[in-house]
């Protein structure tokens, strides 16, 4: 049983040996930085064959994607500013149009308008010149209608008071009061 013990003292020696993290066991250093580097080279070659590549063209890509909507962005801002232009040229022609329109129908109903005046104008002087025509005519008949009445008045006056009327005497008389 003696080798039992001796076995069992190897075993702890063992087992306290192992008992330790297996990465720090400097007997292990030399394997385990050759895999570290066998590792990082395999990484290397996957990334910079494979993964990088990749990426890099997604990158291109996306940047050749983003120029083009750049320059698309750009031709339809332009687009825009013309179109903007066109129409507010457009308005502006649209605009003195209307107003060389309202123009010449201002000038339309000037001249109608004034025409109508001058109608009106020379229809009413020829209806005040009738008028005063009628005026006159009816002062003179009026004149004589007061010279009537006023020497068969006078006539009928005298013939009242019992003296003989001579007519033309009492149409001297007349004559004579009306003119002043």
């Amino acid at each position: 049983m003696a080798t039992d013990t001796h076995g069992g003292e190897e075993m702890a020696s063992v087992a306290e040996q192992s008992a330790g993290m297996p990465q720090l066991e400097f007997a292990s250093f030399p394997n385990q930085i050759f895999w570290l580097i066998v590792t990082l080279v395999v990484l290397y070659l996957i990334l910079s064959r494979v993964a990088l590549p990749r990426i890099a063209g997604i990158l291109g890509e996306r940047q050749g994607t983003i120029t083009n909507d750049l320059a698309t962005a750009e031709d339809l801002k332009a687009k825009a500013a013309k179109a903007d232009e066109d129409y507010n040229k457009a308005l502006a022609d649209a605009r003195a149009e209307a107003q060389r329109i309202a123009g010449e129908e201002r000038a339309k109903i000037q001249a109608k308008l004034d025409e109508a005046i001058a109608q009106a104008d020379a229809e009413i002087s020829e209806r005040a010149a009738e008028s005063e025509k009628a005026i006159a005519d009816i002062r003179a008949t009026a004149v004589d209608n007061v010279r009537e009445v006023a020497t068969a008045t006078a006539e009928e006056l005298v013939a009242a008071l019992g003296g003989k009327a001579d007519a033309a005497a009492v149409k001297a008389a007349v004559e004579d009061r009306m003119k002043g």
